[in-house]
Parts: C-alpha cells; structure tokens; sequence
C-alpha cells in the first residue's frame, strides 16, 4: 500500500505542548556571525523608556475617548499593552532580514534577545513592566473582580512565557510546530 506515487504523511503527536529542538552547528555558527538586529534594539539607549512611552500614550488615548471612565481607561491600557506585548515577544518567530540564512526562523524575539540568556537586566525590565502595570491597573479599577480576573489573565499570558521553565516551549493550538506549517504550505 506504500508505493512511491503517494506521499508519506508525519505522524502528528497529540500533545499539546512540545518543546522547540536546539539549533544545528549550522544555525549557530550563522547566530554567532552577525550580530542580531531584530533583537539587538532592546539593549539600545532609549529602548526601555518606549514601554512608558507606549503606556502613557494608551492611557492618554483611551481616557480622551468619549464615556470610558478612569477604571475602563486602565484596563483597556492594560489589556492593549499586554497584548501588544505578547505578540511582539512571544508569538512572532524568526526575523524580518534575509541576511542570517534562516538562523533565527525557529525562535521568538524573547528567545532571540541577549542570545537566549536569562535574567539579563533587559529581560528583568521587561519582566517587571508588565507587573508593574498590573498592580496600577488594578488599583485604579478599584479590585474589581471582572477586572482584576482579566488582568490576571492578562499578565500570565504574558508572563509565563518569559520564565525560564518555558524557554522555547511552545503551545500547538497557540501556533504549530515550524515542520507542521512547513508541510501545510506543499
């Protein structure tokens, strides 16, 4: 029944989570010959004052919206800014430059910055940004349960993904493996 006309199909696992493989010796000698742009701006002076920026502008944007109180204006600042966040770090792979023979297509911007150090002082920022946030957002929605429990969500969706247990794990419902996008496209 296997004969060469057909084209034999990857068993798929059913669990939900899997964890990213380690690179080659050709993807890490192509990570170690240029420096990294995609990654490398958050050490950069001025990058950490972009998040306050961003976060003033949000709160600015949606108190001068018409109806929305003060409680309303910061949850949604929280919730934007944490999305924003999520997707920028954590759900977008690879980088937009064809100039690192595909060395970094596997990994996230989180995974990409200080070469996948942990607890480097920029990852510690971003880390305490989000908290931070939170703590205000849910001081200003006066606790609030509906509040507080979708900023709680909010702030683990974007959190866990910054520990070191989850470093280049990765959800399948979320985004598939790299091979599964891969055979979709054939």
């Amino acid at each position: 029944m296997n004969d060469g006309s057909k084209k034999s199909r990857r068993r798929r696992s059913s669990s939900l989570l899997y964890q990213e493989p380690q690179e080659s010796m050709e993807h890490l000698s192509d990570q170690s010959a240029i420096p990294n742009l995609n990654a490398n701006w958050v050490n950069a002076k001025g990058a950490w004052v972009i998040h306050i920026v961003l976060i003033v502008a949000l709160k600015i944007f949606y108190s001068i919206i018409p109806g929305i109180q003060r409680d309303t204006s910061w949850f949604l600042t929280n919730i934007t800014y944490m999305f924003g966040s999520y997707l920028m770090f954590h759900w977008v792979r690879g980088i937009p430059f064809e100039f690192n023979a595909g060395a970094y297509d596997n990994l996230n911007m989180w995974e990409q910055m200080d070469n996948g150090e942990q607890f480097t002082p920029t990852k510690k920022y971003l880390l305490s940004v989000p908290i931070c946030l939170f703590l205000v957002s849910t001081h200003y929605t006066h606790y609030d349960l509906t509040y507080f429990t979708l900023n709680v969500m909010a702030l683990l969706g974007v959190i866990i993904p910054k520990l070191p247990w989850s470093h280049r794990l990765r959800v399948r419902f979320l985004s598939g493996s790299p091979d599964d996008r891969y055979l979709d496209e054939r």
